[in-house]
């Protein structure tokens, strides 16, 4: 369990029995600053989206600092305000880069991988409603899903709350058993499901 506001994470069993918490707050090695998101990987150690400090914190099953991935910023394995992390079969690591409107993908070792910014398109029940309300689906069809962005300059909170395919506030994501990812963003009340390909 992720324990925000107390900077540390605790563990308990199945059946609800503590066992034992771990991490301080703090900004060095191995310290949390309000810990949102929380996962294991196939060997039980434990990824921690460190909110305040801008990284991935990584710990074995026991709460023994492992490793931490990323640094505060906008580029390539960086972040802004980590909200959630997943692990899957492989040891890739996907985040939640909330602040930076984007899902990053890294290697099992932490190098960057891939940045998502989101692929979206209309659900099926949204296509159906549009089809029976010819006046929303006229509006639709008028409007610039993607309007010109001066990118140069834009943050990537103006850059989603403008381009409807974006994510906007991303806050989670999970894994199937098949690795199938689902991204839940907050501000368009929607999850993006994506499949991975083998190169």
């Amino acid at each position: 369990v992720s324990d925000t506001y107390n900077h540390r994470i605790q563990k308990f069993t199945a059946d609800g029995r503590f066992l034992l918490n771990f991490g301080s707050q703090g900004q060095g090695d191995g310290e949390l600053n309000l810990p949102w998101g929380v996962t294991l990987d196939a060997n039980n150690n434990v990824y921690v989206a460190n909110w305040g400090n801008d990284c991935i914190l990584k710990f074995s099953p026991h709460g023994e600092y492992l490793a931490s991935y990323g640094a505060s910023g906008s580029g390539d394995g960086e972040f802004q305000r980590p909200s959630s992390v997943a692990v899957d079969g492989e040891g890739y690591i996907y985040v939640a880069d909330w602040g930076n409107e984007s899902v990053q993908v890294l290697d099992p070792e932490g190098g960057f991988v891939m940045k998502l910014r989101g692929q979206a398109t209309l659900s099926k029940w949204a296509e159906n409603f549009l089809s029976i309300n010819v006046e929303e689906g006229a509006a639709r069809a008028r409007a610039d899903l993607e309007p010109e962005i001066d990118y140069s300059v834009a943050h990537p909170h103006e850059e989603s709350s403008h381009i409807e395919k974006f994510f906007w506030s991303p806050v989670s994501v999970k894994l199937d058993g098949a690795g199938t990812l689902y991204v839940t963003e907050s501000n368009r009340h929607r999850i993006q499901v994506y499949k991975r390909i083998s190169s």
